[in-house]
């Protein structure tokens, strides 16, 4: 078998369709082998196992050690180390440094550690998952890591999907499949998959699913989740396949009793797995800098060192000329002492890279990870949940964010439909129950039908429904009950409905709690129970929504014999056919009559807007990545105030223009800086992003190219808008190309591919949108956006997410932040930090992040600047000791400097210090840019602590020497011992009132980490130089009683005291005098793009849409079930159900293959929606051309409308004409518009009015033919 390449640049090719999956033959897989690493090969088909920790019980220790050791500052500690272990070059015991780093290693190996185990654990829940696998005759309940290629499994309500499956049958009409696909693109409406003709029909019973042996041949395992291409070989046929035949792996099954799969795809091959990514070593800005300054800093220990070593190798001929009866004590030559002697000086300079503040590092981190645990302003009450920090090493890098990536639907949303208000002829009705007192006491109790999650409750309307006197009232209910696709169940004697998109469901739910309850249908008949009366209408036509039309029609005739038409969809689609456009322009949906709208609110999370206004103050940019339609992410940009009005809105061919001009050499290449002075955002969908990140994907060029994008069939007159967006880019290069300059020449000169080229253009426009939006994305998608953004603009990315479709996305990011919402726990395991809400996220940057950022830097430069201020005295002692290496201060004062005398106010400093408090971190966004700017923690800031330390370490030396021989004829004490005492102790005074200095959030706390830093420095000193430790070992403990003899001299206190007033007070001064300047001349600020956008009038094709209306509902909404419903597919029938009992599957009948329905679209969601209603008379339809499209307005108004309009006509005899081209998507019903036949109807009527009769009905009411007048009289007049 060749060997497999999934990696490979396919341009040129078609795709190989080599995956070959055999219908219960295990043996055939087990034999195919593909290149693995090296020489090793391994299986092709991989079990349904999954892995996703990054170490295992053999590779932990290895590979742990190896992300220990990719940190430069590890490297030179064990350099170091080696180096003292050499008795002949060592100056300090191998052991000072060794322990140490183990200590250090184990810290950051546990933490790791802890992570990891996180992640088995999980990956043992999924995998020991039951389900039912066929074996033999018979389906046996086995794990889901026992599962494989080529196995048959038995799926029940509610189970989730173990693998990709191709769909063999189901217990539904014509083997439909209902499915959740919430773990993968975030939508919680259903979907519905569809098994191929012929296995419907053949494969009715295990038996016969034991002896199947069809072979499905299709492409390789990638990461496209909405593109699957293959064929089904059976009985010497082939059958086509294609995505809707096939459940993807994390998908739920719903509203479906029992269904059959075989496996195409499975473990790390199936598509959700194949867009997860991989789990990497997250660094922060910080670290890598870390490892730079730790390289810098070794250099110019080198070089010290060589000089130190030349200084002793003329020191060293000096003596022998002076001292020649020397030499026979010597035991090595010159060159050999004076390497020696470099190394000696490598060790004892090695200090000035502290390993003490690696180690604290980690506890800093730990600690700031524990404040935001315990953070109570992150905590969520409703589901007790508190903000959790996963990862400790990330924290000084929330401080620093300037790109924030998010989901939207469960992130930004709810994710819950809500009926908000309603407007009845000119009438507005708003909720009497804003604060659900009313729903405690039922308002509903009278309809046994009604739904008590109802939120919306208006008394007034709620009595002119029940004394039905108001006409409009009534049609515009019972519209609301008819015109959808909508199905239903019966549950627990309870109706429930589902629907295709959630803002659907919540309309025909308003209508059932106001006592017109959608019952039941057939394949052309709907019945209503309208206010106890049961009424049955028999459906003619059916027009679904798609994205094209912007609404839908249901044409039907009621009990009295009349024929109305009722549509509902977007108010721009509406308002204009409710007045004729002329006898050539005639359609079916014309002159209709207004009935009112509907809002419904899909709600924003609390406080989004607030959060998105305030992090884009701190020059935060947003971006938005999701999963569905373009329109339904631009409403929720508008309404959570991503987007405004003003914003000049760019989208897919408007980009595609300026890239193709971004590297010209005409004006055209200009047309950049507009973007610097004006509000503009980028709109751009999944298919534009695939012929985009060619350079970042690992798939085949040819499925990028050949990919195929399902899209509704587009009306005439569309094309007509290529001119308008034409136009509307001729006019920007016109307005704003002369005016503009880039800095693309120096990308020029470098040999890039036109796919770098074009990405760098694209992220440089990006770059200066104030947003953008990217829609109908796929997992891996996210990923890549996000990975492209940090390849060409070198910024901190932060991903935030709450489904499985966001895994990808947030382990690229450098953060990544996990939302424990409605759609499982895979982002919250896989991310590294874990909120509740998404407003919290302001308080974790602006606050914890801030503050983190700030505490770290402030952290990193004392600490540089105090071992420098104590070490370089080492260097200055070399001068003087014919550079010898011997050492200045004490060993025990050299081992404990860093952990324990000048601990505590470091770690006081990272954990505790604070500029501003946290209300004024948020009332000031603006101070997050510092972060940003990485203006608190730089090489200058470095090179400034450096020159300080160094100055520090000059005065307290030389200061001490000069004085030292004065000091000598006074009587006291100048050995180099007392020497050294008092250089440690100045050093060690001078530090630590620089700390004093810096802090600005002085506590009882910080006093006493100064007061024991201190004493901690009197009792180790009294310890290490009493005289029974002297005894004991004077080699070790050498300075006997020094500090003692020292400090009773007054002249030695007063040399103390003269050093650290020469270090404090003018270093206190020139930062005076530096902030008194700074004050009066402050720093320009920066350019922000004003949020209105000055255009000249000629320039208004650049505005999106009309500002006064905006809706949304035509892009919500998504196409339903009518071509299923009048074909028959999706209904169930009383004379012959699908259903498998026991061993065996009855058949049912099955449309052709011609009849089946092409794929939905994805559902979406949207902010906030209202629907117009409306009704008319028509005698006839004539005749008329095609009619034109209208592009939708876009409005700055909170919520968006749609519309729903009912048609009146009296009844007519044969076929009603209907016309124009968008016409010809009415779905014919099989009645031909007759009522001669007894139509088939759903058992869900019958069933429930048997268990539970509605108290309203009258018991003789039962009728013996299910289209029969009803006996209370229904008043229908015409208007």
């Amino acid at each position: 078998m060749d060997d497999v390449h999934l990696g490979e640049d396919l341009e040129g090719k078609d795709t190989e369709f080599t995956w070959e999956v055999k219908a219960n033959d295990r043996a055939y897989h087990m034999q195919f082998k593909k290149k693995g690493f090296l020489c090793w090969r391994q299986k092709k088909y991989k079990s349904n196992a999954i892995h996703t920790a990054k170490y295992n019980v053999f590779s932990f220790l290895p590979l742990n050690l190896y992300e220990q050791f990719r940190r430069v500052s590890n490297l030179y500690f064990l350099f170091i180390i080696v180096l003292q272990s050499i008795p002949e070059i060592s100056t300090l015991p191998w052991f000072t440094l060794f322990a140490p780093l183990v200590c250090l290693f184990v810290i950051r190996a546990a933490r790791d550690l802890v992570d990891d185990i996180g992640r088995h654990r999980s990956d043992k829940i999924i995998n020991n998952r039951p389900c039912q696998i066929l074996r033999g005759k018979s389906f046996l309940w086995k794990k889901w890591k026992n599962l494989c290629v080529g196995d048959v499994v038995c799926l029940r309500k509610d189970s989730i999907v173990p693998a990709d499956l191709l769909l063999l049958a189901s217990t539904e009409p014509s083997s439909l499949c209902y499915v959740e696909t919430a773990d993968i693109d975030g939508e919680t409406n259903l979907k519905f998959r569809q098994a191929p003709t012929v296995t419907h029909h053949e494969l009715t019973s295990p038996k016969k699913m034991s002896s199947f042996q069809g072979t499905v041949t299709c492409e390789e395992p990638n990461s496209r989740m909405h593109h699957f291409v293959g064929s089904l070989e059976w009985n010497s046929r082939k059958y086509p396949l294609d995505i809707g035949n096939l459940l993807l792996r994390g998908c739920k099954i719903r509203n479906t009793d029992t269904c059959y799969g075989l496996v195409i795809y499975a473990g790390l091959d199936t598509k959700i797995m194949k867009n997860c990514g991989k789990i990497h070593l997250k660094r922060t800005k910080l670290d890598l800098m870390m490892n730079k300054l730790v390289v810098l800093i070794f250099i110019s220990l080198v070089i010290m060192s060589t000089l130190l070593t030349l200084g002793f190798t003329f020191m060293v001929k000096e003596f022998k000329a002076k001292h020649h009866y020397m030499s026979s004590t010597q035991k090595h030559s010159e060159a050999m002492e004076s390497f020696f002697i470099f190394w000696g000086f490598l060790i004892l300079l090695s200090v000035m890279v502290p390993m003490a503040m690696f180690i604290i590092a980690e506890f800093i981190y730990l600690g700031n990870s524990i404040f935001i645990n315990w953070d109570l302003n992150m905590y969520y009450e409703p589901l007790d949940m508190p903000a959790k920090a996963r990862s400790t090493s990330l924290n000084d890098q929330l401080g620093q964010v300037q790109y924030i990536f998010s989901d939207k639907t469960g992130t930004l949303t709810q994710n819950i439909m809500t009926f908000k208000k309603c407007c009845i002829n000119g009438c507005i009705y708003d909720s009497d129950d804003e604060h659900g007192t009313l729903r405690k006491r039922n308002p509903y109790a009278w309809n046994p039908f009604a739904d008590g999650k109802l939120q919306f409750y208006n008394k007034e309307l709620e009595s002119l429904v029940q004394g039905q006197r108001d006409r409009a009232v009534q049609e515009f209910w019972r519209l609301l009950a008819i015109c959808h696709t909508v199905m239903v169940q019966e549950k627990d004697n309870q109706l429930l409905y589902q629907a295709a998109s959630p803002d659907e469901e919540a309309l025909v739910t308003a209508a059932r709690n106001f006592g017109y309850v959608f019952l039941s249908r057939t394949q052309d008949t709907i019945t209503v129970v309208e206010l106890g009366e049961e009424r049955v209408y028999q459906v003619l036509a059916m027009m679904d929504f798609n994205s094209v039309r912007k609404r839908m029609s249901v044409l039907v005739r009621n009990p009295e014999g009349s024929i109305c038409l009722y549509t509902k969809g977007a108010d721009t689609v509406i308002l204009e056919r409710l007045h004729s456009k002329g006898a050539m322009e005639a359609t079916t949906e014309e002159v209709l009559a207004l009935l009112g709208a509907t809002a419904i609110e899909d709600k924003l999370q609390d406080g989004v807007p607030e959060t998105i206004k305030c992090l884009k103050k701190g020059n935060i940019k947003m971006w938005v990545l999701t999963g569905d339609k373009t329109e339904t992410a631009v409403n929720i940009g508008f309404a959570c105030q991503l987007l405004s009005e003003n914003m000049l809105i760019l989208e897919d061919k408007d980009i595609n223009r300026l890239l193709e001009n971004y590297w010209g050499e005409n004006i055209h290449q200009r047309a950049f800086k507009m973007m610097t002075h004006h509000n503009m955002a980028l709109v751009i969908n999944g298919e534009f992003l695939d012929q985009l990140l060619l350079s970042l994907r690992k798939e085949p060029r040819a499925l990028v190219q050949n990919a195929v994008v399902d899209e509704a069939t587009q009306e005439p007159g569309v094309s007509a808008l290529d001119f308008l967006q034409a136009r509307r880019i001729s006019q920007m290069w016109r307005y704003f190309g002369p005016s503009l300059a880039t800095s693309q020449a120096v990308a020029s000169k470098i040999r890039e591919s036109p796919e770098v080229r074009r990405e760098r253009a694209f992220v440089d426009l990006a770059s200066k949108c104030q947003a953008v939006i990217c829609c109908r994305v796929t997992p891996k998608q996210k990923a890549l956006v996000v990975a492209l953004v940090k390849k060409y603009q070198q910024v901190v990315t932060l991903a935030i997410g709450d489904g499985a479709n966001d895994v990808n996305m947030i382990k690229t990011a450098d953060i990544g932040v996990g939302l424990a919402g409605q759609e499982g726990m895979q982002a919250v395991q896989n991310s590294d930090y874990v909120l509740a809400q998404f407003c919290y996220l302001q308080r974790l940057l602006l606050v914890h992040g801030r503050w983190s950022y700030m505490r770290v830097c402030k952290f990193l430069r004392y600490f540089f600047y105090k071992t420098v201020a104590s070490m370089m005295s080492q260097i200055w002692f070399s001068i003087f000791n014919g550079f010898s290496a011997q050492p200045l201060y004490e060993g025990w004062f050299l081992a404990l400097f860093n952990l324990l005398y000048s601990t505590l106010p470091v770690l006081y400093i990272g954990l505790f210090e604070q500029d501003v408090t946290a209300e004024k971190s948020l009332e000031m966004p603006e101070l997050y840019m510092a972060g940003q700017k990485d203006e608190l923690f730089n090489y200058y800031i470095f090179m400034q602590a450096i020159a300080h330390g160094t100055i520090t370490s000059l005065i307290n030396f030389f200061v001490t020497i000069l004085t030292s021989s004065d000091m000598s004829t006074m009587g006291s004490s100048s050995d180099c011992q007392s020497f050294g005492v008092l250089v440690a102790i100045s050093s060690l005074l001078s530090v630590t009132l620089e700390v004093m200095l810096i802090v600005k959030y002085w506590t009882l706390l910080f006093v006493g980490a100064v007061v024991l830093s201190l004493s901690s420095y009197v009792v180790m000193t009294s310890l290490t130089q009493s005289l029974w430790l002297y005894r004991i070992s004077p080699k070790t403990f050498p300075f006997l009683f020094a500090d003692y003899n020292v400090l009773r001299e007054p002249s030695s206190l007063l040399l103390i005291v003269l050093n650290v007033t020469l270090n404090v007070l003018p270093m206190l001064a020139l930062r005076m005098i530096h902030r008194t300047v700074f004050k009066r001349r402050p720093k320009e600020e920066e350019e922000v793009p004003s949020e209105e956008v000055i255009v000249e009038p000629a320039m208004r094709h650049l505005r999106r849409g009309i500002p006064a209306r905006r809706s949304s509902y035509a892009f919500s909404h998504r196409e339903g079930y009518a071509n299923l419903i009048t074909q028959g597919t999706i209904l169930r029938r009383q004379t012959h159900t699908d259903e498998f009992c026991g061993d065996t599957v009855c058949e049912s009948p099955n449309p052709s293959e011609e009849d089946m329905p092409s794929q939905n679209k994805d559902s979406i969601f949207n902010p906030r929606k209202i629907s117009i209603l409306a009704k008319k008379r028509r005698q006839y339809l004539g005749k008329g051309s095609q009619e034109e499209v209208h592009p939708n307005a876009s409005s700055s108004q909170a919520v968006e409308k749609q519309a729903t309009i009912p048609t009146t006509t009296s009844a007519m005899s044969g076929q009603l004409p209907l016309s124009s081209s968008e016409d010809q998507a009415f779905y014919s019903a099989a009645s031909q518009y007759t009522l001669a036949s007894q139509p088939e109807r759903m058992d869900v009527r019958s069933s429930l009015s048997r268990k539970s009769p509605p108290r309203w009905r009258d018991s003789a009411s039962s009728r013996t033919s299910q289209l029969e007048v009803p006996r209370k009289k229904h008043n229908h007049t015409s208007s």
